[in-house]
């Protein structure tokens, strides 16, 4: 295989494994079971130091972080047309997949990760009972300003589309009421008719919001 991807069934890597699909991609998939810490285990932390999934096994190396990912899918299979060839263009959809990793994730991870951030039982607390909160408010932002429709970017799939889906998963498990969203629930339905999402939507533990 010329790639490999590494995933857990409920992580990020949901987003780079349709984009490879997307691409016809020569790639194979090695599971990690956060249930057994294999992210913990020696093996792992030789592929990803950080203990975490997305990893993606390239002919030149490693690479982690799931916008880093998406675009190398997208310009080592430039005939797909994944990621837009204008400069401006370009910087537009990594500035959308740069929100979602730097903003929304850390957002939905105070639910059950606020250990990362903090020592204080309390504190955490805190943290999981703001997340409702805080990812309606993500919502809106990318509803209102990122999301150009049908498709991110208009009326090009990109591969800001299956990050996109991921995230819509994420908002419908932190109880945001994503009917509030039209755009969301639109771009949702057409991501569900892709052949590429439902290829990995068998490997990924994820809810199908109605």
């Amino acid at each position: 295989m010329d790639l490999q991807l590494y995933y857990s069934p409920r992580s990020c890597a949901f987003a780079p494994h349709i984009l490879l699909h997307d691409a016809d991609a020569n790639f194979d998939v090695i599971k990690i079971n956060f249930d057994k810490k294999e992210q913990n285990s020696a093996d792992f932390l030789k592929v990803n130091p950080k203990g975490r999934v997305p990893a993606l096994l390239t002919s030149k190396g490693i690479l982690t972080e799931t916008p880093a990912i998406l675009l190398y899918i997208a310009q080592t299979h430039p005939d797909k047309k994944l990621a837009p060839s204008d400069p401006f263009l370009l910087a537009q959809a990594q500035a959308f997949n740069m929100f979602l990793a730097s903003t929304v994730h850390v957002a939905h991870s105070h639910k059950h990760r606020g250990h990362r951030w903090v020592n204080d039982t309390y504190a955490e607390k805190a943290m999981t009972a703001k997340v409702l909160e805080n990812m309606t408010e993500c919502a809106k932002i990318i509803e209102e300003h990122y999301l150009q429709e049908p498709y991110v970017l208009g009326q090009k799939y990109s591969m800001c589309d299956p990050y996109l889906a991921l995230i819509f998963r994420w908002l419908y498990l932190d109880g945001v009421k994503i009917s509030a969203f039209p755009g969301l629930c639109k771009h949702n339905e057409l991501m569900k008719e892709r052949d590429s999402m439902q290829k990995a939507m068998a490997l990924y533990d994820y809810p199908d919001p109605p």
